[in-house]
């Protein structure tokens, strides 16, 4: 686990955070504060909300009720204007990294220079080289197409473009996803790489345990509404990540040790296949 290192005030808040899609409640009354400096990982099942949380925190989805403040600013109070000047301050690692098959990968990083920025030409090419070097990618690289590199030199381009700007927070989803196990290991060791080099805040959205204890202080595990009671929180847990493998709550231990036995007991239920014996 990365030691902690920064101040403990939080730069994002989040209250009472209820997101709806039509009738399909997919978070519901989450309370979270990321301090600075801190790197949270984001764990849980498919269908939790986490990618929904993650778009949520950088203001690309609406609350239905509650709040998300970064800075001190509530994201739902800005202008479309102001919103897009906040989000400049974070980096985004899209789950499939997300680059533009038609452009070079000197252009996908390029991107967010040229949409923000008024630097010259030799000043972007000269952060690519750097942000490409940083995550491990010859210069050679530059001008082949996505469809020419494979699936972790993918993510590593996204990695690069999502650090062009120098963000203030870095959102991380599914960073390791599709990937084998050495190339997701170099993934989490380049994301421990820039927090120490970058003064950043993280969060990590995965279901990968190995990465959520590699790279992260701080885990918490949402669970599917679907599946809890009215009265139950959807925050199974929230503390340290190195210890999470000693949880109470029977749902986490059995999420971290990736045991089955209770889900499939419920399916043959839904399923009316009860095995009696």
């Amino acid at each position: 686990m990365v030691n902690s290192n920064d101040s403990s005030r939080p730069c994002v808040v989040i209250r009472g955070l209820h997101v709806d899609f039509g009738p399909q409640r997919v978070l519901r009354g989450i309370d979270l504060g990321l301090a600075q400096g801190e790197t949270v990982a984001v764990i849980g099942e498919s269908g939790c909300g986490k990618t929904v949380l993650l778009k949520t925190i950088i203001g690309l989805l609406t609350p239905t009720r509650g709040s998300v403040s970064f800075d001190g600013q509530e994201l739902s109070t800005l202008s479309e204007r102001e919103l897009t000047r906040q989000r400049i301050r974070f980096g985004f690692l899209f789950q499939q990294a997300a680059l533009f098959d038609s452009m070079t990968i000197a252009q996908n990083v390029a991107f967010p220079l040229r949409q923000h920025t008024a630097r010259s030409d030799r000043q972007i090419h000269d952060v690519c080289v750097a942000r490409l070097a940083e995550v491990g990618l010859p210069e050679s690289v530059m001008w082949k197409k996505p469809a020419e590199l494979s699936g972790g030199m993918r993510k590593r381009v996204g990695l690069a473009r999502a650090l062009a700007l120098e963000p203030e927070i870095m959102l991380y989803d599914e960073p390791t996803t599709g990937l084998d196990p050495i190339m997701s290991d170099v993934i989490n060791e380049l994301i421990i790489a820039v927090r120490k080099r970058h003064p950043v805040t993280s969060v990590v959205v995965t279901h990968d345990m190995r990465t959520a204890q590699k790279v992260a202080d701080r885990a918490v595990m949402l669970y599917p509404l679907a599946r809890l009671r009215d009265d139950e929180s959807q925050v199974l847990y929230d503390g340290p990540a190195a210890r999470i493998g000693e949880a109470a709550d029977q749902r986490v231990s059995q999420f971290v040790r990736g045991e089955a036995g209770e889900r499939l007991m419920e399916m043959r239920q839904l399923n009316g296949g009860v095995n009696h014996g």
